[in-house]
């Protein structure tokens, strides 16, 4: 059950199409391949399967859960470092704990984004507070990837919290589906996340038998991925279910619906990069030696230490 909720009847509605507008075809649908990341938590690889050129300017994305854990089970990751690119981490159950080398930091939950520039290079960890680990319960979010052009890759690290209550919210014109607008605007209506490549984020519940139908910047891409629930997505209906990634063609829109039970959605696209990308790791660059860089930095301490009195991993007592 996400975190943040509205009535959607007392909210700004989507505004109808116009009379040249059109719905985004349906290019492809992908199904996430399963695995775990850091100390052992599940996640599906939502972009497995979809060519970099078709996702720029995102990179990576993990759904993280949906799982109930029991107590003793909840993990995270040990301190890593990244460096060219933005982290997001939005949670929709659950609760993490972050710190980062910067002095950023806290506690996200309830439906609050962590919007972390990695930039000329950060160490960072996530884990779950011990009050989790003790108790147990649902975990459920998503880890986004966000490029960062050439020009910015060396900018200086970056933390922003956004706390659920911060993000848009917008209902759809029949009043049957609630949009959380994180970052990035919707047909007027803006997003807290600030960002140094231009993207719209989103997250969108509808309700049984409810369609969505919005507008979609043109020089944007837009990709569609389903967090729970099915329902269908374009002009052509095409069924899409948990776990499935779309990626669109090019319009003026983009049109939902949910079938016999709650779709919830993440909604996401931006204006492409289109610059070489050099993915090894932690590190996104524009070329192998600028990786290789990165490596020596880090090992020889430029994305500065460890603070004083750091959060320490969870590495769980219990089998996932």
């Amino acid at each position: 059950m996400p975190a943040v909720t509205a009535d959607t009847l007392t909210l700004p509605r989507v505004g109808p199409p116009g009379p040249a507008d059109t719905e985004r075809p349906v290019r492809s649908i992908t199904t996430g391949s399963r695995g775990y990341e850091g100390l052992g938590f599940p996640v599906v690889r939502a972009f497995a399967g979809v060519g970099a050129a078709a996702l720029d300017p995102f990179v990576h994305m993990d759904q993280m859960g949906e799982v109930e854990y029991q107590p003793g089970e909840p993990r995270g990751t040990d301190w890593h470092p990244h460096r060219g690119f933005e982290t997001v981490t939005y949670m929709i159950d659950g609760k993490f704990a972050h710190q980062d080398s910067y002095g950023g930091g806290g506690l996200i939950g309830d439906g609050a984004t962590q919007w972390m520039t990695a930039g000329s290079g950060i160490l960072h960890i996530e884990t779950p507070p011990v009050e989790m680990v003790n108790s147990g319960g649902v975990f459920h979010g998503i880890q986004l990837w966000v490029n960062l052009p050439r020009k910015d890759k060396f900018a200086p690290p970056r933390y922003q919290a956004i706390e659920g209550g911060d993000v848009g919210l917008l209902a759809s014109e029949d009043g049957g589906a609630l949009i959380r607008i994180i970052a990035g605007e919707i047909d007027g209506h803006r997003g807290p996340g600030v960002t140094y490549t231009p993207i719209t984020l989103a997250h969108a519940t509808l309700e049984k038998a409810a369609r969505l139908d919005i507008p979609w910047r043109r020089d944007f891409n837009a990709l569609v991925y389903v967090l729970s629930g099915q329902g269908s997505v374009g002009p052509a209906a095409h069924p899409i279910r948990q776990g499935q990634l779309a990626v669109l063609g090019h319009g003026d829109r983009i049109a939902l619906a949910a079938s016999g039970s709650t779709l919830d959605v993440l909604l996401l696209g931006g204006r492409p990069i289109r610059e070489p990308v050099f993915h090894y790791g932690p590190f996104v660059m524009n070329t192998r030696a600028e990786v290789i860089e990165a490596l020596e930095d880090y090992q020889t301490g430029k994305f500065r230490s460890i603070p004083p009195n750091a959060l320490m991993p969870n590495r769980g007592g219990g089998t996932l």
